[in-house]
């Protein structure tokens, strides 16, 4: 699906994740009877509930937890598909927006940092081929870093499409005859894309500054099986 080519201010589009693929990022974190599972995938929104259960019950099996967890895992993501649902059809404001996507993993052995530009209006745009082209370019041989950059890429889209949906609500009670720019409303997300705006104007040159080029420079780092063992046990103490 293309971005139209008219989108401005004054044209709100319907919610949806700015990307050629409407799937939405879902993370669960369960535990039963002292059993804990955690996970973090993508969901087309669209798939009918039967491809859901099936999903939880060959997680059950394949890592053979215990019967109690079919159900939360089921629950879990019919809760964050809901909330996903909710917001359909709603309005959304995108116009001609630039934002910063931030990176900060650590996949098993592999930390990676890194923060580059991402455009709203480009819905053709693919987080997991991004992902992909970044491994390949890093030499990131671990196949499970490039789904863990694309969902987090996904998280950051998704928040920001919610507070577009803000914004066009919160505008829909302004008075009327307001200045288009004020169609969208100072918030976390979009704050950072209108100070990119400034940055990234017509007017102006995307290529950035010499002085910049340190901040949008991957940084990846291969850990030791004893800085992982040591960083697992410090993230199971404070997860308690």
């Amino acid at each position: 699906m293309k971005s139209p080519a008219s989108a401005s201010w004054k044209a709100p589009l319907k919610f949806r994740m700015p990307t050629a693929e409407n799937l939405i990022p879902i993370r669960l974190d369960i535990e039963v009877d002292g059993q804990r599972y955690k996970d973090a995938f993508t969901w087309n929104p669209y798939d009918p509930d039967s491809e859901l259960v099936m999903f939880a019950k060959r997680t059950v099996k394949d890592l053979k937890l215990a019967p109690g967890f079919l159900p939360q895992i089921v629950q879990s993501i019919q809760s964050q598909l809901a909330t996903f649902q909710s917001y359909e059809g709603q309005d959304m404001y995108v116009g001609d927006k630039i934002v910063p996507i931030k990176l900060d993993l650590r996949v098993n052995h592999t930390v990676i940092r890194d923060q580059f530009l991402w455009d709203l209006n480009n819905f053709d745009s693919d987080p997991e081929e991004f992902a992909r082209t970044l491994c390949k370019d890093l030499g990131i041989e671990d196949p499970e870093v490039g789904p863990a950059i694309a969902l987090a890429i996904r998280e950051q889209l998704y928040e920001i499409a919610i507070q577009n949906v803000t914004s066009a609500r919160e505008n829909r009670i302004n008075k009327k005859g307001r200045r288009a720019a004020e169609h969208f409303p100072i918030s976390k997300a979009s704050g950072a894309a209108l100070d990119l705006m400034k940055l990234f104007s017509f007017r102006s040159s995307v290529v950035r500054k010499r002085k910049e080029w340190d901040n949008y420079k991957p940084i990846l780092d291969l850990l030791s099986n004893e800085d992982v063992d040591a960083l697992e046990a410090k993230e199971e103490r404070s997860g308690r």
